[in-house]
């Protein structure tokens, strides 16, 4: 039969399974404090951007690599891993004129990518400063593009006939709704005006000049009334030129007409047009008529004739004495 140890014996088994576990907690140690430096070695010096090639800028026709490398505040060699893609991303967005910006981390080989959405400019413009008038360009939604920036614009939209005056930074929201529906208005929209006052303007050789008063929460409503008189006046009045068109209120727009005069002076009504038959959708008040004067564009718009001829709708003639 075994006997059981002895306390010294104990006392040694227990000193030996202490130094035993002593041991482990030092290679434990010894191998988290190599891992770590290696891991911080392989963090700080094993990814690196040695030089701009390392830089890869896709799908902008404006922006150069060096243009990016610099907005980015990059400088060179620089860990990779080091780097912040969403910083970046938010530093060039505001600096270049892109309207989209992703930059992404890559491993193998060790690179950054800067993935860019230009800015195409589809007007003219033009902004008061304190050194006077400066020209430049903005986009489709209505940001600012300087001249220095040497835009060019999409091969399809040909020459910018469009021009904006009087762009301010608070105009922006304003200005790119006019521009998201600017085909309901016609090809000829040419101008687009921000008085200092506030007040919005637009100006068509098809319906003349458009006023629309302050840029204000109405503005939806009034340019979605603009784009269906666009589609009905022609018709409606075909030889009758439009010189204005007030949407100030834009459930009473009201018409300014280029009247034409007979050879003894006297005013030519405008031509009776049939009213249309059938159902008809909801939709604004008919345009009073504010006949004025003369053939010029210049002209001063006179004020609706008095009694009921003045509230007849458009398909109607004006009454006559």
């Amino acid at each position: 039969m075994t006997r059981p140890p002895g306390p010294e014996r104990r006392r040694q088994l227990q000193r030996q399974r202490r130094q035993h576990q002593l041991r482990n907690i030092w290679r434990l140690l010894v191998l988290t404090a190599l891992s770590a430096g290696l891991g911080y070695a392989l963090l700080r010096w094993g990814w690196l951007l040695n030089g701009p090639e390392q830089v890869e800028v896709v799908g902008s026709r404006q922006v150069s690599r060096e243009q990016v490398i610099a907005a980015a505040h990059l400088s060179f060699p620089t860990p990779l891993l080091g780097l912040q893609p969403r910083r970046i991303a938010a530093e060039l967005a505001t600096v270049l004129p892109v309207e989209q910006v992703q930059v992404n981390r890559l491993m193998a080989p060790p690179r950054l990518r800067v993935a860019l959405v230009d800015r195409e400019p589809v007007a003219r413009a033009q902004r008061a400063q304190a050194s006077g008038i400066e020209s430049g360009y903005v986009d489709r939604l209505g940001n600012w593009m300087g001249s220095q920036q040497n835009p060019r614009p999409a091969v399809s939209s040909g020459p910018l006939r469009l021009e904006v005056i009087g762009w301010q930074p608070r105009h922006r929201p304003a200005l790119a709704l006019i521009l998201e529906h600017r085909s309901g208005y016609g090809a000829d929209l040419s101008l687009i005006r921000f008085d200092p006052d506030g007040n919005l303007s637009l100006l068509s050789s098809r319906l003349g000049l458009v006023r629309l008063g302050p840029a204000d929460n109405r503005l939806a409503r009034q340019l979605e009334v603009l784009q269906q008189l666009s589609r009905e006046l022609p018709a409606r009045l075909p030889y009758q030129p439009l010189h204005s068109l007030d949407l100030s209120d834009p459930e009473q727009p009201e018409l300014g007409l280029v009247q034409r005069r007979h050879s003894r002076g006297a005013a030519e009504p405008p031509p009776p047009t049939p009213r249309p038959t059938g159902a008809s959708t909801p939709g604004p008040a008919p345009p009073r008529f504010a006949p004025a004067a003369g053939d010029s564009p210049d002209a001063t718009r006179a004020e609706p004739p008095a009694g009921p001829a003045a509230g007849q709708p458009i398909g109607q003639p004006l009454g006559r004495d």
